[in-house]
Formats: structure tokens, sequence, C-alpha cells
């Protein structure tokens, strides 16, 4: 009952009352109709669980027509809790976000939004890779919201890691190796949150910081 879950979560922490409204319907415009047709009786909506690229025009539509928050959980919500732990993470190993690499994998709802978030806080150097490996401009049939993140590099997820200070995955479980978080940068960042299996496989874990921090006294094991 992940809706119900979140309700419970609104109250406890904000004192806001919600409940859940699922739809049985999956057309974008049925969707808009709905939710602007019973907007008047809330303060704000939260959408949920509405796929890539759709999930992009409801919640822009829907900002247009309504006068009250918009929010899309997959989007807003992870960007905003990935970018504190960035920040605080880049924190430790003592770089700046105006100086880092970072990778992140997947580009679905999730991952082009934390991309969009990174960008205003003051990124500079970003790679989004998806199934098919980097999104690239040589690439063709991107959709437009993919083309926003187009960089002129191109190849496999193994090589945008290689020489990245940061790797954020919300993708699939495994696609990350021990080999791959090696070749990144100095003190490299590691944020593998594919759910409920993450990027890099638990026994891999110790295997990879055994590597990082051989003769180091100094890294941070967090």
């Amino acid at each position: 009952p992940v809706m119900e879950g979140k309700a419970m979560l609104f109250k406890e922490f904000a004192g806001l009352d919600a409940f859940p409204i699922c739809l049985n319907t999956q057309d974008t415009d049925e969707i808009i109709e709905t939710v602007k047709r019973i907007a008047p009786v809330f303060g704000a909506v939260n959408l949920e669980d509405i796929s890539a690229p759709r999930c992009f025009e409801i919640e822009k539509r829907l900002q247009e027509a309504l006068d009250i928050p918009i929010f899309h959980d997959d989007q807003h919500g992870t960007a905003i809790v990935s970018l504190a732990a960035l920040t605080n993470s880049l924190k430790v190993v003592g770089k700046q976000m105006g100086d880092i690499k970072l990778v992140i994998n997947g580009a679905g709802a999730a991952g082009l939004s934390m991309g969009r978030l990174f960008k205003k806080a003051g990124l500079q150097d970003l790679v989004v890779c998806d199934s098919k490996g980097i999104i690239s401009t040589g690439r063709t049939n991107l959709t437009a919201a993919k083309q926003e993140f187009a960089v002129e590099a191109s190849g496999t997820l193994a090589d945008a890691m290689r020489g990245a200070d940061v790797f954020m995955g919300v993708s699939a479980p495994g696609v990350v190796s021990v080999e791959m978080v090696t070749s990144m940068a100095d003190k490299p960042i590691v944020f593998a949150m594919a759910n409920p299996v993450p990027e890099i496989q638990p026994e891999l874990v110790k295997d990879i910081v055994a590597v990082i921090a051989t003769g180091r006294s100094d890294y941070p094991y967090q």
C-alpha cells in the first residue's frame, strides 16, 4: 500500500491530511481531466506511479491548468533527497559541485529530474545513461526529454563511469561491477538506488571498498 503509506507520512511529519485516489486509466488526457475536475477539494496533488514520458506531460499540463502545487513523487521526491545526499557526500570527500563529473544511470522520471535539479545546483559535467548506454547526440529516436541531456560522448555505462566522481543509479540490478567503480576518480561517491535490488550486488560492496581504500587511511568508508 504505497500511497496509503505516503498519506501516513504526510500526516506524521507535516500534519497534512492526505488520502489515495486510484484511477482506472493510463490515458494521459483522462488522467489530466480527472485531476482537474477533483482539484477544487485539494490544497495540492501528489502524482504517483506514472511512467515516463507520460509523467512529464501530465505534470506540465496540470501545473499550467491549476493554481495548486502539483508534485510528482517519482520525479521531485527522488531528485530532492538525492541532491541532499549528494551535497552532504561532497562535503565528506572535499569536492565542489561545479568541479565534479556525475553519471546517472536510468533515464526515466527519476533520473532525468535528478539531472535537472543537479544542474540548477551548479553541476556542469553530467552524463546520463539508459539501457543502450550514454545518451549521445549521435543517437537517433531520443525522446524530447532525453535530448535535453544528450552529450557528444558515446559508449557504454562503463565508459561513462571512467573518471567520474559520482555515480547515481536509478536503473536496474547488478549493472555495475567492481571494475567500473574502481575506474572512477579519486574518492568516488556511489549511490546505487535501484529498487528493490541495487545496481551493485550487496556481496560486492566489501570488495569495492577494499580495492579503493587499499593503502589509504583517509578513505571515507561511508
